[in-house]
């Protein structure tokens, strides 16, 4: 094949560090459209953003010339910096280490996408722990209680 074609689809997931609630209802529309043009830059558009209080989620198409630990790298920088110095101005925020990511078939795009926009009404019912062993158990993610939850 003379051009490499790819389409890699990932539901990405991360929290803020011990899952402080740093994230205001009033400046999450800001903080991912900023992190929307993080994604846009390292050539990974972001088909939604969303989250609460103390974590996020994006659907996006992975870059066929960036890894992605590249690229929630640069997302959870850049938008690390976008809090303590232009969005709420939070002087002690951060992301947790790590993030957990799934491959999302193009089939089931309309279904993470309802997914993520509607996190508030989500989380009413389920905290963000027992949202991500739900996820780890649909995507038969092996892992250990001791070292996600920092």
């Amino acid at each position: 094949m003379s051009q490499s074609l790819v389409k890699n689809l990932i539901h990405l997931v991360y929290s803020t560090k011990n899952r402080h609630p740093w994230i205001p209802k009033n400046h999450r529309d800001g903080l991912f459209a900023y992190q929307a043009g993080i994604f846009k830059e390292w050539e990974s558009p972001a088909l939604v953003i969303g989250g609460v209080e103390d974590h996020v989620h994006a659907l996006f198409s992975l870059s066929k010339n960036h890894a992605l630990k590249k690229i929630v790298e640069e997302v959870k920088k850049g938008s690390s910096k976008w809090m303590k110095a232009d969005g709420p101005h939070i002087a002690d925020f951060y992301w947790q280490a790590g993030y957990a990511g799934f491959s999302v078939s193009q089939s089931n795009v309309d279904e993470v996408r309802r997914y993520i926009e509607n996190q508030e009404d989500h989380h009413r019912k389920m905290t963000f722990q027992d949202e991500l062993r739900v996820l780890f158990q649909r995507h038969g993610v092996e892992f250990d209680e001791r070292y996600v939850w920092d």
